[in-house]
């Protein structure tokens, strides 16, 4: 007996991408830092929040690319001779990525008191209903 993949369902036509996205999304979910929240604010709204702690603006990168939400923090490591005795801040580069559905958009992104915060809105589309003309032949 072959297994059929998710994509591959005969009831599901055009979803073939949707198992990609899938597994492309649980090859991402393995990274611990840093922490992060996702929030539902409204039907159509919702808000990524990322602890990021001694990260300027300047230091994190936001980009979207194929319905891939990348976020990149990278700080510079100055040596301006300090010596810790204890250094538990940590100060490594991450990467963190969210795959949205289609049709939900980066509203805007701010960062207040060490939190990176990321808003999402999924735009509603119309429904709408089309009769199919059957012709002869």
């Amino acid at each position: 007996m072959t297994k059929l993949g998710f994509g591959a369902h005969p009831f599901l036509l055009g979803f073939e991408q949707l198992e990609r996205l899938v597994e492309r999304t649980a090859k991402t979910a393995t990274e611990g830092y840093p922490p992060f929240n996702i929030e539902k604010i409204s039907e159509n709204d919702y808000l990524i929040t990322l602890a990021v702690a001694g990260f300027a603006e300047g230091d994190i990168q936001i980009t979207l690319e194929d319905r891939q939400l990348m976020i990149r923090g990278r700080q510079d490591e100055a040596d301006d001779g300090r010596v810790f005795l204890h250094r538990g801040i940590a100060a490594r580069q991450f990467q963190r990525s969210f795959v949205l559905a289609e049709g939900v958009e980066v509203a805007g992104a701010r960062l207040v008191n060490g939190l990176l915060h990321v808003e999402l809105r999924r735009s509603v589309p119309e429904p709408t209903v089309k009769t199919i003309e059957i012709t002869r032949g």
